[in-house]
């Protein structure tokens, strides 16, 4: 199986890169080209499909989005190109979240995906996706309590505002303001 693939992106299509390495130019499906520049050089992280008639490559830009698609794969009824479309539609961290506060209408609404296979997502991995559960709890800062209360304000939900806390843990000393800017920029980047 190929892990990753470290090379110069070639081409870039809606639904596809070719990234050249060592002279081979590889497919690989990925959904989000916008995150890619022709010519740059990439590490693009690897799942191969086979099957008996298809050998297929799906890229993703991090490891942990890699693992989040083998998860999402290992449901019943989910294969690799709805999976995929999955993470055009939605980013990882939202993805995350809706699993694991069990958001079936929001998984529901993704393209491909029908209220008994985002039941059955829900079902097979809310509480075992490490990547949110094992942040461990620290004490908040009255800044950053202010500056959740203000985007809570705006109204951004509760669920919505994961992300950002942790944004916000990782940036410590800021003020409320700089949070507050912080935070928006990182709900509109992650199309919330």
């Amino acid at each position: 199986m190929i892990a990753y693939i470290k090379g110069k992106v070639a081409h870039v299509q809606l639904d596809h890169v070719i990234i050249e390495a060592y002279g081979i130019g590889y497919q690989i499906h990925f959904s989000r080209p916008d995150k890619v520049k022709l010519n740059e050089e990439v590490q693009m992280f690897t799942y191969q499909h086979i099957r008996e008639d298809e050998n297929t490559l799906y890229g993703f830009l991090s490891a942990a989005e890699k693992d989040l698609f083998i998860k999402l794969i290992s449901v019943k009824g989910l294969g690799p190109k709805t999976a995929m479309n999955m993470f055009s539609a939605m980013s990882m961290e939202r993805i995350l979240d809706a699993i694991e506060t069990g958001d079936v209408a929001l998984i529901k609404s993704l393209p491909g995906i029908g209220a008994k296979t985002a039941s059955q997502i829900v079902l097979d991995l809310k509480g075992k996706l490490v990547q949110v559960s094992s942040a461990p709890k620290t004490s908040v800062s009255a800044e950053v309590k202010d500056a959740l209360d203000a985007l809570k304000a705006l109204g951004y939900k509760g669920n919505e505002l994961t992300g950002v806390e942790k944004l916000f843990a990782a940036n410590p000393g800021k003020t409320v303001d700089e949070y507050v800017k912080m935070g928006l920029k990182h709900m509109l980047q992650s199309g919330r």
